[in-house]
């Protein structure tokens, strides 16, 4: 006998796609999991007659020779499976380990594991019933929130539109995807809204709900989503101690977060942007607390304005006339401009303000009559998260960026806009050469070029490596020494590092360069130890 599995725990994605594969593989039984989540659960009482479902317990008493697995990369143990069952998994998600043979893995990185079984469907011509059809496409808007999260690829789209063509009732997955709270959920959601922190690591915004519910017997991970949606953080984990366990349910909007890491942590897992873990025999404070001390390791730095800000910025004075900015404006195709009196920014002038000034017969006005006024700034250091959400709420297209109180820098709409391209790229350099250099340097040495590049940074500098130590990391080969160029005062960094850690420093002021000559004490004070 042949069946398909999925995961406890399961969401429309999980149910329609033992659905799939049961229109795929007719000869093999779509076995349900014992724990659905409620949504799915309300579908499946009305509709359930209509669908080719089976309860674990009603299985025939038969041998199972194959296992497929849907959604999921761990198998269900049932009675009557073989030792030697030969296992079959169609995922959504990346191979996460090394499987046994007689293990086989089918599948891409797709918003659903349910796009990759409509897609070979549609290759196959496959006939659906309405309610079939409806049921997938939850499937499919589940696991993307109705094709808007940032995993959804158009192959999602195109799915979700064949299944629309085939009958899919938008009415009824509307009503189940979006299924309001029993008393029990609405009750833990307000604790865990009242109880939400919010932690700002490495530029992102990570919220923690935890609370003590012992007598709470529905699903959390319905509430994890409600939460997310309202308080819209980079990351969010939800804690909540139940009778002898810690339930955790983790979500993150972005790369930078991989919580099925930290999950795993906790004995738990998933994929990269949704995953959980039940604790057993610990405190909800002990959890939270460890959860904590966890980000830092885990959560990579977000992308900061002085990555996409551009340097050199040109302001305005108040006084400048309307005439005067619309000549600038035209001249440089600068869209606005800082106003900037006494070193102190007091207002933003925009392309639009100019028109309608000059419309106005304005031309000769001091710009500070037409400016919209105020002191909206961001810092180098400040993530694009916070730029972000600072533009909606002021409304400015263009902030200055200032350091020590002097203008640095400007940054636009267009730059974010840029960014929508640039962003998974820049995330998956920056992983690959910390990976190659994690790997090339010793820990004593990687700590102390960290050191380094935390105190450039907090003198505004910029530190790049130069020299053999690039060809080393692209080659493989053993790194035999670290040259660095500042983008700054290479000999003032080499004089504070010094007074920090230790060491002499030999200038050469005629080039601006300096050498640092380091011994045990400086090793020691970095990372206890010499290399």
């Amino acid at each position: 006998m042949e069946v398909i599995l999925t995961h406890e725990n399961a969401d429309f994605d999980a149910i329609a796609s033992l659905l799939g594969a049961h229109k795929l593989f007719p000869e093999a039984v779509p076995v349900l999991p014992r724990r659905i989540n409620r949504n799915c659960r309300a579908f499946l009482s009305l509709y359930g007659a209509e669908l080719p479902f089976v309860h674990p317990d009603d299985l025939p008493r038969r041998r199972i020779r194959r296992a497929i697995l849907v959604d999921t990369q761990n198998l269900t143990t049932l009675k009557g499976m073989a030792r030697d069952v030969r296992v079959y998994i169609i995922d959504h998600h990346k191979p996460d380990r090394e499987f046994p043979e007689g293990w086989t893995f089918s599948g891409e990185p797709l918003g659903a594991t349910t796009t990759l079984l409509v897609e070979e469907l549609a290759r196959r011509s496959r006939s659906l019933s309405r309610v079939e059809a409806t049921l997938l496409l939850m499937g499919i808007y589940e696991d993307t929130g109705s094709l808007s999260f940032p995993d959804t690829t158009p192959r999602d789209v195109r799915a979700a539109a064949w299944l629309l063509e085939r009958g899919a009732y938008l009415s009824v997955a509307n009503e189940f995807l979006h299924h309001p709270l029993t008393p029990g959920q609405q009750w833990l959601y307000e604790r865990l809204l009242d109880e939400a922190t919010t932690h700002e690591v490495g530029g992102h915004s990570i919220v923690i709900a935890a609370v003590e519910a012992p007598d709470y017997r529905e699903e959390i991970s319905t509430l994890a989503h409600k939460l997310w949606d309202v308080l819209e953080p980079s990351a969010l984990f939800v804690l909540v101690a139940l009778n002898d366990h810690v339930q955790m349910v983790a979500r993150s909007t972005t790369d930078d977060i991989n919580v099925a890491d930290i999950a795993a942590h906790f004995g738990g897992g998933g994929h990269a942007r949704a995953a959980a873990a039940l604790i057993r025999n610990r405190s909800l404070r002990s959890v939270r607390e460890e959860l904590l001390g966890l980000l830092p390791r885990h959560v990579r730095p977000a992308v900061t304005v002085e990555q996409i800000m551009s340097r050199g910025v040109q302001v305005l004075s108040p006084d400048t006339t309307v005439a005067e900015a619309d000549d600038r404006m035209r001249r440089t195709g600068h869209e606005g401009y800082p106003v900037v009196e006494g070193g102190r920014v007091v207002g933003l002038l925009t392309r639009r303000a100019v028109d309608r000034a000059i419309q106005f017969g304005m031309a000769a006005a001091p710009v500070r009559q037409v400016m919209e006024p105020g002191s909206v700034t961001v810092s180098p250091r400040d993530s694009v998260e916070k730029l972000r959400r600072l533009m909606i709420e002021t409304g400015w297209g263009q902030v200055p960026v200032v350091e020590d109180g002097k203008i640095v820098g400007v940054v636009t709409r267009t730059d974010l806009i840029t960014l929508w391209g640039a962003v998974p790229n820049h995330s998956q350099q920056v992983q690959r050469i910390r990976t190659l250099l994690e790997e090339a340097l010793p820990p004593q040495t990687l700590a102390l070029v960290r050191r380094i590049a935390e105190t450039a940074r907090e003198m505004g500098y910029s530190l790049y490596f130069v020299g053999g130590l690039v060809r080393d990391l692209l080659l493989g080969t053993p790194v035999v020494d670290v040259d660095l160029v500042v983008e700054g005062d290479a000999i003032r960094l080499a004089h504070r590092l010094a007074q920090q850690l230790g060491g002499r420093v030999v200038a050469h002021r005629r080039f601006g360069t300096a050498k640092w000559l380091i011994g045990q004490g400086v090793w020691q004070a970095v990372a206890g130890a010499p290399p």
